[in-house]
């Protein structure tokens, strides 16, 4: 555990010719993109596209059938990669232990880990906590907190470790659109601050044309495509428009039917 540090570099990520099947169906189908040191990058696309897999591959939950994932060129799960870099996940739910206040969920690492003595181990809970704009929640539960704050205690969870790398699974999942904003704000805000370097996954346009640096659009286990926000925007695959472009419309009433002419 290196010290406590407010500027610290991200970490790049290489993914190379990553495939996956389960019972024979093919779900990822030879993914190849980088991530650049400090950048938000987001890959988002419809459900059932691969992008829960690919994030499990990310976080080692999940080995791949064929090619690799490498953080500055070094397999991800080696033991040079796993002693050098540090890495955080925050979780769809926010995963805090319903049993512990605020503060312990935030420090449980240091905690557990025996790194710190209490004394300190508050402080840097304290300062973490200041970071995602939650100073003075450490008494609280995580049944007093809205959504939105877990979310944000979640971060603060993350960022004890002083991570390089933070992955995002779909963090604004069950917002509402104020909460939506904070979290966005928050992903920007790290970037700013500490230049960790963030992988988002998630469905929320809003949110990944928001903060991104660039964008993969990903279905069915491939890439469609990879770049910068307004470069997504653009680009003509039809199945990448379709994707962005996805609205509800009501379906017309009984009575609205009734009227057009025959």
């Amino acid at each position: 555990m290196n010290g406590s540090s407010s500027h610290q570099n991200g970490v790049g990520i290489q993914v190379r010719g990553l495939r996956k099947s389960f019972d024979g169906q093919e779900v990822l189908r030879g993914l190849d993109f980088d991530v650049h040191p400090g950048e938000i990058f987001v890959i988002m696309g419809p459900s059932g596209s691969g992008k829960t897999v690919l994030l499990k591959h990310l976080i080692g939950l999940e080995d791949p059938d064929a090619g690799e994932i490498l953080i500055e060129g070094q397999p991800i799960q080696s033991p040079e990669v796993m002693s050098k870099y540090r890495m955080a996940m925050v979780f769809q739910s926010g995963a805090l232990l319903s049993s512990l206040s605020v503060g312990e969920n935030v420090g449980l690492y240091l905690d557990e880990h025996r790194l710190h003595p209490p004394a300190e181990i508050a402080r840097i809970v304290a300062e973490k906590l200041d970071v995602v704009g939650l100073k003075g929640t450490e008494d609280k539960m995580p049944s007093e907190l809205s959504g939105g704050m877990k979310k944000r205690v979640a971060i603060a969870r993350a960022l004890i470790i002083e991570p390089q790398l933070i992955l995002y699974d779909e963090p604004t999942s069950e917002l509402d659109p104020l909460s939506a904003v904070v979290i966005a704000r928050e992903i920007l805000h790290l970037k700013d601050r500490i230049h960790v370097t963030s992988l988002v996954v998630s469905h929320d346009r809003d949110l990944a044309f928001g903060v991104a640096d660039r964008i993969a659009v990903i279905n069915q286990g491939r890439i469609l495509t990879i770049g910068t926000p307004e470069e997504v925007r653009r680009h003509p695959d039809p199945l990448v428009q379709e994707f962005l472009n996805a609205d509800f419309k009501r379906p017309p009433s009984p009575l609205e039917l009734k009227s057009e002419p025959v």
